[in-house]
């Protein structure tokens, strides 16, 4: 080898290197929860909302909505709600009965008492037409009914 190669080998092996230590050193960032909302729903959004409905931050579905079809949500409710990623949701009639039983999923960590995301699917192709409930009930292990909580959104079916 040259002295000319010698000196582009070394040049290019000194350039890797550094490029190799800089990665290396450089730390990660850490971002604090910037996805969810602190704040509650206005007062007004909540209207006709029943239930513990304080603990709900957003939801993308507002009371009154007009349903149909197979659904996307998203939303954001403080935390006591999950199960191990699990929270419930139900579709209840006027008189609360029980129409469909579904769940949503957490995006965020579920384990806090903080915010957590969750985001789910809900087919209301099969319903009955009109008034009814979008039920966020928290997935109680003990099974104990003064665990219960929820959270009541009127829709209306079409």
């Amino acid at each position: 080898m040259t002295k000319f190669g010698k000196l582009v080998f070394t040049l290019i092996a000194v350039a890797v290197l550094s490029v190799i230590i800089f990665f290396l050193q450089k730390k990660p960032v850490v971002v604090e929860n910037t996805s969810v909302p602190t704040q509650n729903m206005p007062p007004n959004v909540q209207d006709g909302m029943l239930g513990t409905k304080d603990d709900l931050v957003y939801f993308s579905i507002l009371p009154g909505t007009k349903v149909h079809g197979i659904l996307s949500y998203r939303g954001a409710i403080k935390g006591g709600y999950f199960f191990e990623g699990n929270i419930l949701i139900n579709i209840l009639d006027v008189d609360k009965n029980l129409l469909q039983a579904s769940n949503a999923v957490a995006k965020t960590d579920w384990m806090t008492a903080e915010p957590v995301e969750f985001e789910g699917n809900i087919d209301f192709t099969l319903l009955p037409e009109g008034p009814a409930y979008f039920e966020i009930h928290n997935d109680n292990a003990s099974g104990l009914p003064e665990n219960d909580k929820s959270i009541l959104i009127p829709i209306i079916i079409e």
